[in-house]
């Protein structure tokens, strides 16, 4: 029996090792999977995504029960994980594939999509105006293996205990005093 309350999202936060680690550690979300999505070439590569010359964003693909967790749900937890007021860049993480970015796959998603982003910036969170990219799904492409669950198997990898372990620690700590993480 097919349940009509599994839908999917699709977002691009920065670098997908992170936006994935956080998704999946939240009540509802069947799965997060990394990938690329947005940009022209077919079948796209980590390497020619890297090379800014795909159009591609590092996005991360979430599978998740809307009778747990609302796409609003979702979007507070994606305009936490990144500044959505940096164009082409999360921290030092510079260029397009880095991009602020909703793919949505339809006009209510849309909708949704550009409701949240004003709410978000309405609460004046981040300190100027967004730009995150509202677009159109064309396709999504899962990214290599290696990169899926990247942070779980590399955590003491130099950009992961930098970069990715601070700031899922900061995610924990919010979302868990919420009560929207599942249990470890």
């Amino acid at each position: 029996m097919k349940n009509n309350n599994i839908q999917t999202v699709v977002f691009g936060g920065g670098c997908f090792w992170c936006v994935e680690s956080c998704f999946n550690m939240l009540n509802g979300v069947e799965k997060a999977v990394s990938g690329y999505a947005g940009g022209l070439t077919e079948n796209p590569t980590y390497e020619e995504v890297c090379s800014g010359n795909t159009g591609h964003a590092e996005v991360v693909e979430i599978t998740y029960d809307s009778n747990v967790i609302s796409y609003e749900q979702l979007m507070e937890v994606f305009y936490f994980l990144h500044d959505p007021t940096q164009l082409n860049r999360q921290g030092n993480d510079i260029g397009t594939q880095y991009r602020s970015s909703i793919f949505y796959q339809d006009a209510e998603e849309m909708e949704k999509a550009e409701a949240a982003m004003k709410a978000s910036e309405a609460t004046g969170k981040w300190n100027g105006k967004y730009v995150t990219q509202i677009s159109k799904l064309d396709v999504f492409y899962p990214a290599e293996t290696y990169h899926q669950g990247y942070y779980e198997v590399n955590p003491n990898q130099p950009y992961c205990s930098a970069v990715v372990g601070p700031k899922i620690q900061k995610f924990k700590k919010h979302f868990g005093d919420l009560g929207w993480l599942k249990a470890e």
